[in-house]
């Protein structure tokens, strides 16, 4: 293995762990304001109902969601919100089998903190879970990975999200109604959707989303372009870079310059397969979002990251920039 910079030799040792628990500094949670708000059941046991789909030419198709006797309940008690809280309007809500997204509408200031409303959802929803499941104890429900904590059916806290623009909010609600095709596909194809880690190439170590055997492509090709190319330059270099990729060859890139990107969202815009390299790695339940949930699901693309996953948003390095083309530069001549 080679030494590089950047200590990668210590990819993956201990410290904080990834939490999207964490609510945003500075936000006076009591304001108006749009929230998406993810909760989880307690060691993600499927609770709340079931995916069904169709198989359509030995396809997968026409995904829902079939909601036990306890998803109904819980998909209830959402809507009961605003009669306890008028100051909140409901916007969305996706009831999956371990999870629930919903969108809310906090339209004017509160007398008590966004965790307080979600606390008291929880604790109703914990009712019917007792109803349901009068023994609250592991043998009384469904499990997957381990034992629930003290009988409870959410795990401890929540996600939220803070609406920045409307645009966002509309991509909120494709994420939510998409939601039951991404678990098909998921179901459907879990070796490309799911983080892989210890990747060993070309000298390094790689956490790994999506299809491995592009690494295996007897041609590949290092996209890297000078942040100082013109319009021009870079319209000539997608032009050639696209007609080597439809020919086989693998683009491999960290995206960084405006060069780099224009020319693999065309490559991939022509379902040309590619490598991507990325500065943040991965969490454990890290998904690969939008456009390239479906890349990856169609074996099109790998994202490959050389270190650590951070929460934190950082801008990236001159010296991690380098490091990145420097690692392309290894997987193509590999």
């Amino acid at each position: 293995m080679h030494q590089k910079p950047e200590n990668l030799h210590k990819l993956y040792a201990t410290g904080k762990k990834p939490s999207m628990l964490r609510r945003c500094e500075n936000h006076d949670y009591t304001d108006r304001q749009i929230y998406l708000l993810t909760l989880v059941t307690e060691g993600r046991r499927p609770l709340f109902g079931r995916l069904h789909y169709d198989i359509l030419g030995h396809l997968p198709t026409n995904p829902r969601i079939l909601l036990s006797p306890l998803g109904q309940a819980v998909e209830a008690e959402w809507h009961t919100i605003p009669r306890f809280h008028p100051e909140i309007s409901l916007i969305s809500l996706c009831v999956m089998p371990d999870h629930l997204h919903g969108i809310l509408f906090v339209e004017t200031k509160m007398s008590h903190h966004l965790g307080k409303i979600v606390s008291a959802f929880k604790s109703a929803c914990n009712c019917h879970f007792r109803e349901l499941f009068p023994q609250s104890a592991p043998s009384s429900a469904p499990s997957v990975s381990h034992a629930p904590s003290r009988g409870l059916l959410f795990a401890r806290g929540y996600n939220d999200k803070l609406l920045k623009g409307e645009e966002q909010l509309l991509r909120w609600r494709r994420y939510l109604e998409d939601n039951p095709r991404r678990l098909m596909m998921k179901q459907a194809y879990p070796d490309l959707l799911r983080v892989k880690r210890n990747i060993s190439y070309a000298g390094y170590s790689f956490s790994a989303i999506g299809n491995l055997l592009l690494l295996d492509a007897p041609e590949k090709i290092q996209i890297q372009c000078s942040r100082h190319l013109t319009e021009a330059e870079i319209e000539r270099k997608k032009e050639e870079m696209l007609a080597r990729a439809v020919k086989g060859a693998i683009l491999v890139s960290p995206c960084i310059s405006l060069g780099e990107k224009t020319i693999m969202r065309t490559a991939c815009a022509a379902h040309c397969p590619v490598i991507v390299l990325r500065e943040n790695g991965f969490a454990a339940l890290t998904k690969p979002g939008g456009r390239s949930f479906d890349l990856c699901a169609a074996g099109k693309l790998l994202l490959l990251s050389p270190w650590a996953h951070h929460n934190e948003r950082q801008t990236i390095t001159r010296d991690r920039c380098c490091s990145l083309n420097s690692i392309a530069k290894a997987i193509c001549e590999q």
